[in-house]
């Protein structure tokens, strides 16, 4: 039996791992331990109850108003001491954040075996997104077992020199865990406080455009510019509904319940656990977003996403049409968005696009080789 350490800190990081941590729980060729590092404490624990998981070891990591210096200095002391007192045989991580490159380079200086999941995404701008871009190059150089979720992301890892027989094409976790989601949400459909309770019916016919945002190089002007657009939209399509799960960082909420609260169909929302967060993407006509786990999921359900950022790390989505970049433009955002809405057709073909990412088998894939992989 194989010692597992499963280290997360964020939302995303939460539903991606959920399905492996899950599995692996069931399985006879794992002893796993969950440790958090609490980088996004209340988005983090929303998600962790959603899919039922109890954190073995908890480090309190999360501060107010934090910097990105301090918190990975604390992180990777904290899980330094965690590796020496649990001393797992691998070490397995998800993405791109500071707890990610925090727990790799920690796991390295222990020599432990680390596993990346969703290896080999790329932009090419270490800025965009910054700082993620960065973080999962680096570990990708501290990284045993590279989980790619899709060939492109192999290729990627294969130009930065990394060996072949280390990269595994799983696909990507995050359609596990959307399946189960859906399941879930289709069997029980879930509340929403602060949206109209008719907005979620199957049977409503209101356009409803969903919106995410929280991305560091967007703040300032950035968010300004999206919530014009936004306002924008809301003037010219007021039968249509704008649904915004606002982020608790104060540089989001700041401008977001300035300019945007106080409108009969903008509904700004507290942020919300991965159930009803779901049951809004199913229900949506269009989604505007800065994510990047956002851009497969969407696909997965056909939905069409206008992404706020210059650049993408999943140009597979860009491939099969479903995601279109918009960046942080005002005008850009304002057309692309009008022209779907005026043209219901244009997503109904989307919906019929095949997905790149993945068939919800992905951490079985990554369970089965890391228990024959030595």
């Amino acid at each position: 039996m194989k010692k597992l350490s499963i280290i997360l800190g964020t939302r995303p990081e939460a539903i991606k791992l959920a399905p492996i941590i899950l599995a692996a729980k069931q399985s006879p060729s794992f002893e796993v331990s969950v440790c958090v590092t609490e980088q996004h404490r209340e988005l983090l624990d929303q998600v962790l109850g959603d899919f039922d998981i109890q954190p073995d070891v908890d480090l309190h990591l999360m501060e107010s108003n934090q910097q990105l210096a301090d918190f990975t200095a604390r992180a990777i002391t904290m899980l330094d001491a965690y590796f020496l007192d649990y001393q797992p045989d691998i070490a397995l991580v998800q993405g791109d954040t500071s707890s990610v490159f925090a727990a790799s380079l920690a796991a390295f200086y222990h020599r432990i075996k680390i596993g990346h999941v969703e290896a080999g995404l790329r932009t090419w701008n270490k800025y965009s997104p910054f700082p993620e871009e960065i973080n999962r190059v680096l570990v990708t150089h501290l990284a045993d077992y590279h989980f790619a979720p899709t060939q492109q992301s192999k290729e990627n890892l294969l130009m930065e020199g990394i060996p072949e027989n280390r990269i595994f094409v799983t696909g990507n976790t995050v359609i596990d865990a959307l399946l189960i989601a859906v399941e879930k949400v289709r069997s029980h459909r879930p509340v929403i406080s602060g949206l109209p309770s008719d907005l979620l019916a199957g049977n409503s016919k209101k356009s409803l455009v969903l919106i995410t945002g929280h991305r560091r190089e967007n703040f300032g002007e950035g968010f300004e510019s999206i919530c014009r657009a936004i306002l924008t939209l809301a003037d010219r399509f007021p039968d249509a509904a704008f649904v915004y799960p606002v982020h608790l960082n104060p540089n989001v909420r700041e401008p977001v319940f300035r300019l945007l609260g106080g409108r009969t169909n903008i509904h700004l929302l507290e942020p919300l656990s991965y159930l009803p967060f779901v049951a809004l993407m199913i229900r949506s006509t269009i989604i505007l977003t800065d994510s990047g786990g956002i851009q497969e999921e969407a696909l997965s359900l056909g939905k069409p996403v206008f992404v706020m950022r210059e650049v993408t790390e999943r140009p597979e989505a860009l491939a099969v049409g479903t995601v279109r970049l918009v960046g942080a433009d005002a005008g850009k955002i304002v057309a692309s968005v009008a022209t779907l809405l005026s043209k219901p057709e244009e997503c109904a073909a989307i919906s019929q696009r095949h997905n790149p990412y993945g068939d919800g088998q992905a951490a079985e894939r990554i369970l089965k080789i890391l228990s024959e992989n030595q």
